[in-house]
């Protein structure tokens, strides 16, 4: 038994050093690669599990065609080749052409923005257009709850699929594992269309947990659009545990539609491996929409060569002349986002975070909170939002750009998941997503304010440090 005991350790040991080495050959960013280092060496067998299951590196794999990518991008640019008179903005001339060569992303004129900062609002808005559809409904979503709220929506699409809609639906596999899957089959027999994202099951279960479809997309007729950060759940609605969410959430008529929907259709190819590029998907843009308001929506993948919402970010932040202004439940940045956050407001940029002041994981809240007071003191102002937990991701800057999407400013959001952001280059549009930070602003409490959070004890400050070495795979 000793020797079989002694035997099974150096198998172990063995095992230990060909997963380190596969870390090291894998050349991500070096803080990664320490912090997965650290966990495979000194968390026995645990540590290796958990790398196995998140911490192996798909991004090279081809998982959407480059076949099926250029055909729906170019039934989709159809519209933006009829645009007449296109003007783009030189003081985002080079953030727009960025997500053109690296994402295919067009920009779109002539269209009208509602905002939705509370789940009431924004449920009634997609019902009342769920009911108006008459050709299609196509919703892409993380979390899709079979919860009173959830089941009012799966009824009104089986309702549209009755009267001969076409009813699409995407769901991440792994935000839905609370989900009993017999309440996906009940929505397939009554008509939709129904694909789960990245299945995870044994033995397929492997590091594909850790690349989710954390975009939250809708699409009615081609004419109506939605994209922000809520879910389908009730608690956008009646919060958690007495805990209100707040969330921002987009509701677009216009150009941008197209794109919305060359979104969706993509990762419909992917899922159910149906290409769809009929032009009834891309209809005309009304007449009666004629503004100067410019939207690109730009979609960021762990498949994709570049993070490319990161870099927009990166963009932005280093382009500023005034002001930015970012709203994001979860703060654990790239040493990029930190370092450009610091250079720009050690160049005179009047830079404000605001994060809720507990967020629903205690782990990534400790994890985040060194970050937070490293960037305030490089004179950063940081809030702490104390009405509920702020779930809204918005980024707004100088009066003349705002985005809104589903992208954290995290690690996972820009490396590993695939996520979706509306970009809006209009100055009315940037003063309305202004005006609702603001209004956050008014219901936080600055961080320098909070002394527990700004001068920790010894305690606090270890665990901080010792979770903040785990925020790279968080």
């Amino acid at each position: 038994m000793h020797g079989l005991h002694i035997t099974g350790i150096i198998i172990y040991e063995i095992v230990v050093v060909i997963a380190i080495i596969h870390v090291l050959m894998d050349n991500r960013q070096p803080a990664k690669t320490m912090a997965w280092a650290l966990v495979i060496y000194f968390v026995p067998f645990v540590g290796i599990i958990f790398y196995i299951f998140f911490g192996v590196n798909r991004r090279k794999e081809k998982l959407v065609s480059e076949r099926s990518l250029n055909q729906l991008t170019k039934r989709s640019m159809l519209s933006f080749v009829e645009q007449h008179n296109l003007q783009l903005p030189d003081n985002h001339r080079q953030t727009i052409d960025l997500f053109v060569n690296q994402n295919l992303s067009m920009p779109f004129k002539n269209n009208n923005l509602d905002i939705f900062t509370d789940g009431q609002a924004f449920f009634l808005s997609l019902l009342q257009a769920i009911g108006k559809a008459r050709d299609h409904i196509h919703i892409d979503m993380y979390i899709f709850s079979d919860d009173p709220l959830g089941r009012l929506i799966a009824d009104a699409l089986a309702d549209k699929a009755r009267q001969g809609v076409e009813v699409r639906v995407i769901y991440d596999d792994v935000g839905c594992w609370k989900v009993d899957r017999l309440f996906f089959e009940s929505m397939r027999e009554n008509g939709i269309e129904v694909h789960a994202f990245l299945p995870v099951r044994f033995p397929s279960f492997t590091s594909k947990v850790n690349y989710r479809n954390h975009r939250k997309i809708i699409v009615i007729d081609g004419t109506v659009g939605y994209i922000g950060g809520m879910n389908i759940a009730l608690r956008y609605v009646n919060g958690t545990n007495g805990l209100k969410w707040r969330d921002t959430m987009t509701r677009i008529t216009g150009g941008g539609v197209l794109a919305l929907q060359r979104a969706f259709l993509i990762d419909w190819y992917f899922v159910d491996r149906t290409l769809i590029s009929n032009r009834k998907y891309y209809p005309t843009t009304p007449p009666t929409i004629q503004n100067d308001c410019l939207i690109q929506i730009v979609t960021s993948s762990p498949v994709a060569p570049y993070p490319d919402i990161m870099q927009g970010y990166l963009r932005v932040i280093m382009s500023a002349r005034k002001y930015i202004f970012i709203e994001t439940p979860y703060f654990l940045p790239t040493n990029s986002i930190l370092f450009a956050l610091k250079t720009a407001v050690l160049g005179g940029i009047d830079v404000r975070l605001i994060v809720p002041r507990h967020c629903d994981s205690s782990f990534v809240e400790w994890a985040g909170r060194s970050y937070l007071r490293d960037i305030a003191q490089a004179g950063v102002k940081v809030y702490l939002y104390d009405k509920g937990f702020l779930h809204s991701k918005i980024l707004v800057c100088d009066d003349t750009l705002a985005t809104c999407g589903s992208t954290n400013v995290d690690s996972r959001s820009f490396e590993n998941n695939f996520e979706a952001n509306a970009f809006f280059y209009d100055k009315t549009t940037a003063l309305r997503f202004k005006e609702i930070f603001m209004h956050d602003l008014n219901g936080s409490t600055a961080l320098e304010k909070v002394a527990e959070r700004k001068s920790p004890d010894f305690y606090a400050r270890l665990w901080e440090s010792l979770t903040r070495l785990l925020s790279p795979l968080l």
